[in-house]
């Protein structure tokens, strides 16, 4: 049956086995790409509804306030992008890690030349070097597994990082994050055929492929600690990359994946045999992380995030994700931003 159901997944889209294999290889690479697509532009004005507030008091993060943790927009320079600025030649880019197997977020379309990075982050990787280098494709691309973004972040291997990343209390401890700019929240995928239903009693004695670092991994951990999910609900299985997880699903190897449902929704859509389970159950948002002191880059990333969500945003997600998230992106915007953080 599951070597029925990987076979069908070589239909349409390319093959999922194929591309996993594919980003296996290229994953330890630095992605130099030569970009010849122009970058989405947002045309808008900024909307209403942008807050600042006084400092947090230490202690006071929740995972339901953490979006609201950062700086208030300036477009200003200061040391870190003015360190970006001083690279000469070929070395003059923006370098940000990302993903390069999430379909519709950031991935190698391989029916482009040089099977180029594409993808709603990817969009907004453009914008960013516009703004800072006035190009929007001087921009140089690291691959990095999920467990490994925040590592990149602190070593200074990126200026930041912009895949899919979940604004947390716990992260914030370790990295800075720009306004929230995409909501979602997490979800179960699974075959068609299986009897789960989603989150809940149906996953008991099962096995749940998570992302090692994920936030899906952290809230099932918690969740079956405090007798929310199954205490016989395997969650030992964890893999470097989200994609990894729609593999051992279509080999059998497991039951069901966690993962955010923006990301469920495009792995559905690249496996017909599989679909998402129930509601999302928990709500969450994606933030550019960057170093935490790199307060002025921070503060940059927040006035182009307020330009972006007037125009650009929209154009981006009915390019990459109207097709898998539904027309209507009222359930994927983020809420107007919060600037609670003062330094």
């Amino acid at each position: 049956m599951y070597a029925a159901r990987a076979r069908s997944a070589q239909r349409g889209w390319g093959g999922v086995g194929a591309m996993a294999v594919l980003c296996a290889l290229a994953l330890a690479f630095v992605l130099l790409l030569p970009r010849t697509q122009a970058a989405h532009r947002g045309t808008g004005t900024a909307g209403g509804g942008v807050a600042e507030g006084s400092q947090v008091r230490a202690g006071s993060c929740t995972d339901a306030n953490a979006q609201e943790q950062t700086l208030s927009p300036s477009g200003a320079d200061g040391p870190t992008i003015d360190a970006i600025k001083s690279r000469t030649g070929a070395k003059r880019k923006l370098i940000v890690g990302v993903d390069q197997n999430s379909y519709r977020w950031g991935y190698r379309n391989p029916n482009t030349e040089g099977a180029e990075l594409e993808g709603f982050d990817i969009d907004l990787v453009h914008k960013i070097a516009a703004d800072i280098l006035g190009d929007p494709d001087a921009v140089q691309f690291k691959a990095i597994p999920t467990s490994q973004r925040i590592p990149a972040i602190q070593d200074g291997r990126v200026d930041m990082v912009v895949r899919t990343m979940t604004i947390t209390c716990d992260r914030l401890q370790q990295v800075a994050f720009s306004a929230p700019y995409f909501k979602t929240g997490q979800q179960v995928l699974a075959p068609k055929s299986s009897s789960i239903t989603g989150y809940n009693s149906s996953l008991a004695h099962k096995r749940i492929c998570t992302a090692a670092g994920s936030t899906a991994y952290t809230k099932l951990d918690a969740d079956r600690k405090l007798g929310r999910l199954p205490a016989s609900a395997d969650i030992s299985a964890t893999v470097p990359n989200q994609l990894d997880c729609l593999v051992r699903l279509q080999l059998g190897e497991a039951d069901a994946v966690v993962t955010d449902g923006a990301l469920a929704a495009s792995q559905a859509a690249q496996d017909p045999t599989v679909e998402l389970k129930g509601e999302a159950f928990t709500t969450e948002y994606y933030g550019v992380a960057m170093k935490k002191d790199a307060t002025d880059l921070v503060r940059r990333v927040n006035r182009i995030l307020v330009d972006y969500r007037g125009g650009g945003w929209q154009t981006s997600y009915d390019k990459w994700l109207a097709a898998t998230l539904g027309a209507d992106s009222a359930a994927s915007k983020p809420p107007a931003p919060q600037y609670l953080r003062t330094s």
